[in-house]
């Protein structure tokens, strides 16, 4: 057939800033630093301003915080207020994430 049918769709891909892990962008949450300054959660990822990837899980938001990953990442500081924000925004996800073993085997 034509190399068209053959050919896969571009996936975006970025790295956790906690973990370290490679995903793709859809299975990542933005958090996003606005030109004026503002960090917020960037549930759509198409913001303007300065973005960091988490997965989509409590222990690398958690991580992010404790280390101060955001704050450098963003180059801003976190107020108490968006800290407490975000710590309750991940109140909300799993723990962690399933293993993706035998997920690309075909």
């Amino acid at each position: 057939m034509s190399r068209r049918a053959q050919r896969r769709k571009h996936v975006p891909q970025r790295t956790c800033i906690a973990c370290r892990t490679v995903r793709p962008r859809r299975d990542l949450v933005r958090i996003v630093r606005t030109p004026e300054g503002v960090v917020m959660l960037d549930e759509t990822g198409k913001r303007n301003g300065r973005g960091a990837y988490l997965c989509r899980q409590r222990g690398c938001l958690e991580t992010a915080l404790q280390q101060q990953q955001l704050e450098r990442v963003l180059k801003t500081s976190l107020t108490a207020e968006v800290e407490s924000e975000l710590r309750e925004y991940a109140q909300g996800l799993p723990p962690s994430l399933p293993t993706e073993s035998g997920e690309n085997e075909q």
